[in-house]
């Protein structure tokens, strides 16, 4: 299944997805990420400190939204001009190029999207299953991932995926630098103990089994359960939203870029 032009690729199905399941499971998706050492050493100890989460924490979220963003929302060109200004961003961050890693960071992207878009709407199935897939090389291509690095088809992403997971290593540093994450630190003042408890409940919920042990968190048949019931009923809400609303905060995201970029403004300046 050829990919082709990353830049110039249909999304209309992708964008489908709602971005609220998306956020939500947002720092579960950056713990798939990092588990990869090469990643998670090359974020955690990346001397890029004006981009870094605990270095401008609002710019870090504000561009890492705007790549999804413009991944699912934006025009061939406003995609590219999104990648070259990460690609300077990631010039002094190690292993920042490496193809392997971007192919596995676009998965793991791509998979947050697929489980919100099935959260959402029911599972994916047939042509549209691969279609919604095919899309997905997207995530990767904004990364600089070449596009025949992308898995055939969704049976050999699956594979693809199932072995990354059986390969994934959290060590020590790694785990405590992404328990930070979790716990909000990075935002320098004292976070209420229910929105800390709420944030690690989604962590090991939309976290897979196998990261979730890697990482210390515990999860009970009790815990799954009423997580399977929250999902429920947030996405029969989410389904009921307008487009726009269901799509929040991609759509705010999108016009903040298409204004830099109609001003001249740098992407990634705060």
């Amino acid at each position: 299944m050829p990919v082709g032009d990353l830049d110039s690729l249909d999304t209309a199905l992708l964008a489908t997805g709602a971005s609220i399941f998306t956020a939500l499971s947002g720092t579960a998706n950056v713990v798939m990420q990092l588990s990869r050492p090469e990643v998670g050493y090359g974020v955690k100890d990346s001397q890029v400190v004006e981009g870094s989460l605990f270095g401008n924490p609002r710019r870090r979220q504000r561009t890492t939204v705007g790549l999804l963003a413009v991944a699912t929302l934006g025009t061939a060109d406003e995609r590219a001009a999104y990648r070259r200004a990460t690609n300077a961003s990631h010039a002094r961050v190690p292993n920042a190029f490496d193809p392997e890693l971007q192919r596995w960071v676009g998965a793991c992207i791509y998979r947050g999207f697929e489980e919100a878009r099935e959260l959402t709407y029911g599972p994916l199935r047939g042509a549209e299953r691969e279609a919604f897939y095919r899309q997905g090389a997207i995530f990767g291509g904004m990364l600089q991932m070449p596009a025949e690095l992308w898995p055939a088809d969704r049976d050999a992403f699956e594979e693809y995926w199932r072995t990354g997971l059986a390969g994934a290593r959290i060590d020590d540093a790694v785990r405590e630098y992404l328990l930070r994450v979790i716990r909000l630190e990075y935002l320098r003042r004292r976070i209420p103990g229910p929105v800390l408890r709420f944030r690690f409940w989604l962590v090991s919920g939309y976290l897979p089994a196998e990261l979730r042990a890697q990482l210390g968190l515990t999860w009970t048949p009790r815990q799954q359960k009423r997580f399977v019931r929250f999902n429920r009923i947030l996405g029969r809400i989410v389904r009921l939203l307008p487009p726009r609303a269901r799509n929040w905060p991609f759509t705010r995201s999108i016009r903040g870029i298409r204004s830099r970029l109609a001003d001249g403004r740098d992407l990634f300046d705060s």
